[in-house]
């Protein structure tokens, strides 16, 4: 193993304890520069997919990578079915990008705090499938937080809509049973974001309704639904024949502070999905597009995975079977990095 890989890997180990995993960073655009990936969902494997991702952007980019999860506090494991205990969100302190891959979250304030301070500093968000509906509270709440909720009134549809682009409506597409093939869209085509990226993008999460985009907001892809589950599926051919929903895309929002920032959504999200090299690859663009690198974004960034990733099938899991599992944020570190 290279000297480099050696450090990578004690590097991730040794900060185990941590509430959450650390990769360091090195050379590359993104040196010198932090992203926390924060993630918490019942479905798509959030914890598989997002520490890729970090392994990626930290071992091939260059950026330091903090990769949160949602943990049991009496068991010590990731459980998503906590929705209230996300612990290490202090490390948004120095964040240069939040990548959010939330559902249904209602954390303490004093935990939320570190997520609306980034978004009021104007900061960059990354929003992945769930994080349109983030974050709900219950209706006896005190949180003085809860306009972010995805279906809030008094900031109409809270965190999602007003900082990505739109709230929860519906699976446009039957939930695991219909994919998405996605297509570039033409006018944006010659998008930096777009380099090295091919005009369709297939994956097994179905398709979601996004209907309150508006038309300062730029579509890079919309999704169509498929028939089917596999790439070779022909489109449906009831009414939604045709019919593409907004499938990733840039915003420039306006913070509750005031402040404006910038952020880029996706529908896609389900672990297996990122076993597209495409995908992958207009991931990666988008981050570096939003810490500030859209201009150096290569012609094929590179986005080979690292170490080994064997993504496991979307679908909620009982407090028994995440047991059984006995992830801890250690469960992710890098096995031996070294191309």
């Amino acid at each position: 193993m290279a000297v480099w890989g050696v450090a990578f890997l004690f590097a991730a180990v040794t900060r185990a304890a941590e509430p959450g995993l650390v990769f360091p960073g090195g050379k590359g655009l993104g040196q010198g520069q932090h992203i926390v990936f924060v993630t918490g969902e019942e479905y798509y494997r959030s914890e598989e997919g997002m520490t890729q991702f970090a392994k990626i952007l930290s071992h091939r980019h260059g950026y330091r990578c903090t990769v949160l999860f949602a943990i049991d506090p009496e068991t010590g494991f990731i459980n998503p079915n906590r929705n209230q205990s996300l612990p290490g969100l202090e490390a948004l302190k120095s964040a240069d990008l939040m990548v959010v891959f939330l559902r249904l979250r209602e954390l303490p304030d004093a935990d939320m705090q570190h997520i609306v301070d980034h978004v009021n500093a104007g900061k960059p968000v990354l929003g992945i499938r769930n994080a349109t509906h983030a974050f709900r509270y219950s209706p006896e709440s005190t949180s003085r937080f809860k306009s972010w909720d995805w279906h809030s009134t008094e900031w109409p549809g809270g965190f999602g809509q007003q900082i990505l682009g739109d709230t929860w409506i519906a699976h446009y597409g039957k939930f695991q049973h219909e994919a998405t093939r996605a297509h570039v869209n033409p006018a944006e085509r010659r998008h930096p974001v777009l380099r090295g990226v091919g005009d369709t993008i297939f994956c097994p999460t179905d398709v979601n309704s996004v209907e309150r985009l508006t038309p300062h907001d730029k579509v890079l892809f919309h999704g169509e639904v498929l028939s089917g589950l596999n790439p070779t599926d022909p489109p449906v051919t009831d009414e939604r024949k045709g019919v593409r929903m907004p499938f990733a895309w840039f915003r420039t929002y306006t913070a509750p502070s005031g402040k404006q920032g910038r952020s880029f959504t996706t529908t896609a999200g389900a672990s297996l999905d990122w076993q597209s090299e495409d995908l992958r690859r207009l991931m990666v663009n988008a981050m570096l597009s939003l810490t500030g690198h859209e201009e150096q974004i290569p012609e094929k960034t590179n986005v080979d995975h690292v170490g080994e990733y064997r993504p496991t099938p979307t679908g909620a899991l009982t407090d028994a079977m995440w047991n059984e599992r006995k992830l801890t944020p250690a469960s992710f570190g890098p096995s031996s990095p070294t191309k």
